[in-house]
């Protein structure tokens, strides 16, 4: 059934002795699409159908996520350092260093401008959908199950023992239409146990609230290099029913790049692509179709 659902190939990096799984589909204009917690390349199946005929979609499973391997952590530093490195060595692995349009959701828009931020010439489009590359905003609090999550050992338990924090997502991550049942059943698949829900709860306790918390300071990098995309293009798609990356975000994303294209859907949710696939795949398309990459034109002389 899994397979229907997500018919693509199955690639793998080795990455210092843990296979991380990817998609990689089609040929041309590399577009790399980076998922978030809890979710996996999953997420991205029906833009991936949709871009793959001109394009060539990269897809990773973050480790712990998906269809990778989910170490322990005396074996891999679940931390957002180790995710932009991931990414980094899988571009490289490919030999994608050029003429990239970054697709980002979550927690993949601080792992995605992460890798931005360390190479910008790199990125020629941006696709920003429920995301945030900077701080909580001002006047946005912390969500509690979150807090929960992050701070306590009930959280720790629901989220590793019960998978709480994945199910609960496929539930509350949309608004427009439920999940059909199928669908929810593949976004939970891979966290099919305590151990595999390992990076589900190290994503949340890895958000940096404050000054001295782990990747406080890797995330103001992250906010401040954000200026040098003002001139590439970027379209906005965003769900407002996101109870974490909500109207605060979006206003954030919007006073950084006036320029962006946004497209807002007032009854969706955090699973943008779940709850107004067509909309949002059909704006991705048409987005991408009307900026051109601008190629040098070399004269004889």
């Amino acid at each position: 059934m899994l397979e229907n659902l997500h018919p693509f190939k199955r690639h793998f990096l080795n990455r210092n002795g843990h296979q991380l799984h990817f998609v990689n589909e089609g040929v041309g204009e590399p577009v790399v699409m980076v998922h978030g917690n809890p979710s996996w390349s999953f997420y991205y199946r029906d833009l991936i159908t949709k871009l793959s005929g001109e394009y060539q979609c990269i897809v990773p499973d973050h480790i712990g996520c998906g269809l990778s391997d989910k170490p322990n952590d005396v074996d891999y530093d679940y931390t957002l350092k180790s995710r932009i490195d991931d990414l980094e060595a899988l571009l490289d692995s490919l030999g994608v260093k050029q003429d990239i349009t970054l697709v980002v959701h979550d927690w993949g828009g601080m792992i995605g401008m992460g890798y931005a931020a360390r190479y910008p010439d790199r990125i020629k489009r941006l696709v920003v959908l429920n995301t945030g590359a900077f701080h909580l905003p001002q006047q946005k609090a912390f969500p509690w199950a979150l807090w929960i999550c992050r701070n306590t050992l009930l959280g720790s338990v629901l989220v590793r023992g019960f998978n709480a924090f994945s199910s609960i997502a496929s539930y509350i991550g949309v608004k427009r239409k439920p999940m059909a049942p199928a669908i929810r059943k593949a976004y939970v698949a891979p966290f099919n146990s305590w151990a595999n829900r390992i990076s589900t709860l190290r994503f949340v306790q890895d958000i940096p609230l404050a000054k001295g918390d782990r990747n406080y300071e890797l995330v103001s990098e992250i906010s401040e290099s954000l200026s040098q995309f003002n001139d590439i293009p970027m379209i906005i798609c965003w769900g407002l029913k996101d109870f974490v990356f909500d109207k605060h975000f979006l206003a954030e994303w919007r006073t950084r790049f006036p320029q962006a294209q946004v497209h807002e859907f007032a009854d969706c949710g955090h699973y943008i692509l779940e709850d107004a696939t067509e909309e949002v795949v059909n704006h991705i398309d048409a987005f991408m179709s009307a900026n051109p990459l601008k190629t040098d034109t070399v004269t004889a002389a």
